[in-house]
């Protein structure tokens, strides 16, 4: 019985040590330990998954649809458009750390498009292409998936042809590993996302100083009109209540054909860019190697800014007129990359 007692004793005593302990520990950081520096998680962006270096996918669009006609475009973090032939549009979406189950209308490449799948390090999916196209994804070299030799689309037979060619994340990325293309990237980041909230609102429209940057020239922007050709043009409007642009496509909402959702964007990048007609068909080239003018539009402001692109594959760079790389907000962005002899219209 005394053996018992006197081990019960010892055990009541390591406990109440342990209690002590785990005491001192806790009253030694909450109350003593205020400078010594408690790792914490750091912001992470939503646009796409920091950790992940899952190699992103670019999907080319068709545009020559109705307005409630494409699909899975609002899962994109990042989204080009573009002229070609006839003054009709291109869209090329690109996607990241996303299983979208349906996207299209599919269509096919156009040899400009590929300067900015390049500069992403994404395979490029289309369906068919120009020869100039053709041409250029052989010299290149790009990891690409066509539907004319690649099983990795499908046709909606409910929907006339050829604006009826859909595919998914998944049926891509087994088809890009079937091909042997690498399917991780480390070069992946192009623009200059940031978690925290960027502000362009340097000046109001009566030009007073909000901040020491006024050389900046931000200023209030609620609806833009982005001009493509006399019978195209883009448009949006912002959310106030969700900090976010409505995109419209001619003046009527751009929504999605499965969820009725509009289309959203956080950001609007603007590049004016050189085109010219190269053949009979009117298919056009842009002088994407080179430098111009655009718009950054995010938070209900624009701010003029510059675009400048070293080689086909490199990364475009997009400054303040001073000169500062634009940081990005941590969202899905559009570049509308319009003919320089358009200009844009703001409200």
């Amino acid at each position: 019985m005394k053996k018992k007692k006197k081990r019960k004793v010892i055990l009541v005593f390591f406990i109440i040590l342990f209690l002590l302990l785990i005491f001192s520990i806790y009253y030694y950081f909450i109350y003593l330990g205020n400078d010594i520096p408690i790792s914490v998680d750091t912001k992470k962006l939503t646009v796409y998954n920091e950790d992940s270096n899952k190699r992103p996918i670019a999907v080319m669009i068709d545009n020559n649809v109705e307005n409630d006609e494409q699909v899975g475009l609002q899962d994109a973090y990042l989204t080009y458009e573009i002229i070609v032939e006839g003054g009709l549009t291109r869209i090329m979406a690109i996607y990241k750390d996303v299983d979208t189950s349906v996207i299209g209308p599919v269509r096919s490449s156009r040899h400009y498009f590929l300067d900015y799948a390049l500069e992403n390090d994404a395979i490029y999916a289309h369906y068919g292409w120009s020869t100039y196209a053709e041409n250029d994804i052989k010299a290149l070299g790009v990891d690409n998936i066509n539907g004319l030799y690649d099983d990795a689309f499908y046709r909606d037979q409910s929907i006339a042809a050829p604006h009826n060619v859909f595919t998914s994340i998944d049926n891509l990325y087994l088809k890009a590993k079937e091909l042997g293309y690498d399917i991780t990237s480390n070069n992946y980041e192009n623009l200059n996302f940031v978690t925290d909230k960027i502000n362009l609102a340097k000046v109001d429209k009566n030009n007073n100083c909000e901040d020491e940057n006024c050389d900046l020239e931000g200023f209030e922007l609620n609806e833009v009109v982005i001009p493509y050709s006399r019978s195209e043009f883009r448009s949006y409007t912002y959310d106030k209540e969700h900090q976010y642009y409505l995109r419209y496509m001619n003046g009527i909402a751009h929504t999605d054909r499965d969820s009725k959702e509009q289309y959203h964007y956080k950001n609007i990048i603007i590049m004016r860019v050189n085109n010219n007609t190269i053949d009979s068909y009117g298919r056009q080239d842009l002088d994407t190697v080179s430098s111009g003018s655009g718009y950054y539009i995010t938070n209900g402001y624009l701010m003029p800014i510059t675009w400048e692109k070293d080689s086909r594959n490199s990364k475009t760079i997009y400054s303040y007129s001073n000169g500062e790389e634009i940081e990005v907000n941590d969202g899905n962005t559009f570049i509308q990359i319009m003919p320089s002899d358009y200009d844009i219209e703001t409200n």
